[in-house]
């Protein structure tokens, strides 16, 4: 089972991409993630990555497609993967598509998880996370047991810096701009599901479960 999943700032992809690795057996994947570990490993791909990154230039798509083709080929993505933040622009999806097919690792499912802008809001504005093990809360939805204070460890929650309105405002015309057209380009091949993520977790992942049914 291969599976993007996108959607903006807030949509809940963290929450549902958990309870899919958790149901369906198959390895999350961060392109962030995997590029920090390379760089950290200091594999060959990612003594590259780490050159552009010290001369204070992105990356490019040729060398995150190749983390990305390399990760999918190992043991545990035999039974699928669940890609995140990647691709993020369309060119690097038409670049994806090419190359998991080449692969045998097609894309079978596109989630895409929609919120309305007041939702999200409420939603980023009221997160508060734990910098010291990365639990992650929400005053009304999720609070912690002690207002202010990690149930897991006890440090001292924090407000992300970019969790206000005007950097939504910025991610979500972003998303528009970048992550829209892929959904759009994947649409007409039959794999896109749109997800009404405004839903509480339960109701949302329900979704997701019918969607994934029909390719697993």
């Amino acid at each position: 089972m291969n599976i993007l999943i996108m959607g903006p700032a807030g949509a809940g992809k963290g929450t549902m991409s958990d309870l899919i690795i958790k149901s369906y057996d198959i390895p999350h994947i961060s392109t962030g993630d995997m590029l920090r570990e390379n760089v950290r490993n200091n594999t060959e791909l990612g003594q590259q990555a780490r050159a552009y990154m010290d001369a204070g230039k992105l990356v490019p798509d040729e060398l995150i497609n190749a983390m990305v083709e390399k990760r999918l080929l190992e043991q545990d993505c035999q039974k699928g993967y669940l890609l995140d933040g990647f691709p993020r622009t369309l060119v690097q999806a038409k670049a994806f598509e090419e190359m998991a097919e080449r692969i045998g690792k097609p894309v079978e499912s596109v989630l895409a998880l929609e919120v309305g802008f007041e939702t999200l809001k409420d939603r980023i504005t009221g997160r508060r996370v734990c910098p010291k093990c990365g639990a992650i809360y929400h005053v009304v939805n999720h609070p912690s047991q002690t207002e202010g204070i990690c149930d897991s460890c006890g440090n001292e929650l924090q407000q992300r810096r970019d969790d206000t309105v005007e950097q939504l405002k910025v991610r979500m015309d972003e998303y528009e701009a970048k992550t829209k057209p892929i959904i759009d380009y994947f649409e007409p091949k039959g794999v896109v599901t749109h997800i009404d993520a405004s839903q509480n977790q339960d109701a949302t992942f329900t979704q997701v479960k019918e969607a994934l049914g029909k390719v697993a």
